[in-house]
């Protein structure tokens, strides 16, 4: 992959410089990530946060918002913006677990005479991979997408393929139209590290998207890193230092989401069914570590952790049938955790 041009101040060189450095060369390309950003998205700032955070933690994200709300531009621009490959498949009823993954086809030598078979590679194998719909899709074809999440690989035809890095999966569920859909498993949900809300723009944002959306538009982003700094920065964010209080107080916000918990409300009680897995709380500490060097601080805060919660624990919440009841939604009961639990 070439080595693109930018514009922002050169990062330091791979090994020879500090920790400390590298997070302010990554500030200092996040600023630059998102001149690039909103050259063709307006508002949305919450989501681009998140996905910027989900890029560097090497985590997964889950989009849940109605259609034409830019999901799809946003993970393409990001994708252009940073050098990288990007595929999108329209997960559908009928889509196969090949259709994701790849096929072998049968070929056969003209010289020879011989004929052998030559694994045709999926859409998976990309760098950013955007799951439009991804509940529309048969559990089987779901579950397709789960090796390559966990493992960054593919096996196919009892042969494995490694998956080039980064990777990172991003899908779509529309949360108003749920016909002919198959809801994602607890399991497979678990596997995402933030389900981000995608929510309307603001009446001036509507206002400015209109106008920029129906005039004549530069679509050219020039690429602020490579792929290979990339990968150096989510090197980076496993490294960067978190005090034993921030782990514990991140730990308590998970486990004061199980109903079984002494710590857990009333809430909690009386309308979850199950709470996060430790899963969560992994990815609350990654996910800050991610924000703090994305705001140029070398360690991880109780604020970034807090700032997480709701993204992280959104998906992994199994509401009991009096929440639905009683219309209690996974935002009150994060609310009320939050509260309960002031640093």
């Amino acid at each position: 992959m070439n080595e693109p041009a930018r514009t922002s101040p050169p990062l330091p060189p791979g090994g020879s410089d500090s920790d400390v450095a590298r997070v302010r060369g990554l500030a200092a390309a996040r600023d630059e990530i998102l001149s690039r950003l909103r050259q063709r998205i307006i508002g949305q700032d919450e989501v681009v946060e998140l996905l910027l955070i989900a890029l560097f933690a090497r985590g997964h994200g889950l989009f849940v918002g109605v259609p034409g709300l830019a999901k799809t531009l946003l993970i393409t621009t990001l994708a252009d913006a940073l050098s990288l490959l990007s595929n999108r498949i329209q997960f559908t009823p009928d889509l196969m677990p090949s259709d994701v993954t790849g096929t072998d086809v049968l070929e056969e030598d003209t010289s020879s005479g011989k004929r052998h078979f030559r694994f045709i590679p999926g859409p998976v194998f990309t760098n950013i991979l955007l799951a439009d719909e991804v509940n529309r899709a048969p559990p089987k074809t779901q579950a397709a997408l789960l090796q390559s999440m966990a493992e960054g690989q593919v096996t196919a035809s009892g042969n494995t393929y490694a998956l080039e890095q980064p990777y990172l999966v991003f899908a779509t569920q529309n949360p108003i139209e749920q016909e002919g859909t198959y809801p994602l498993p607890e399991a497979q949900l678990d596997r995402f590290l933030f389900q981000i809300d995608v929510r309307y723009p603001s009446a001036q944002e509507e206002v400015d998207i209109v106008k920029r959306t129906t005039a004549p538009m530069a679509t050219t982003i020039t690429p602020v890193l490579s792929a290979n700094e990339i990968i150096e920065f989510q090197d980076l964010v496993p490294r960067v230092p978190v005090a034993d209080h921030v782990v514990q107080h991140a730990v308590d916000l998970v486990r004061a989401s199980r109903p079984e918990q002494s710590s857990a409300s009333e809430l909690v009680r009386r309308n979850v069914a199950f709470g996060a897995g430790p899963r969560a709380s992994q990815g609350l500490i990654i996910g800050a570590k991610a924000r703090a060097v994305l705001h140029g601080r070398y360690a991880a805060e109780v604020d970034d952790v807090r700032a997480l919660l709701e993204p992280v624990l959104m998906h992994r919440l199994v509401m009991n049938f009096r929440a639905e009841a009683e219309g209690v939604g996974a935002t009150d009961v994060i609310a009320d955790i939050k509260r309960s639990l002031e640093p």
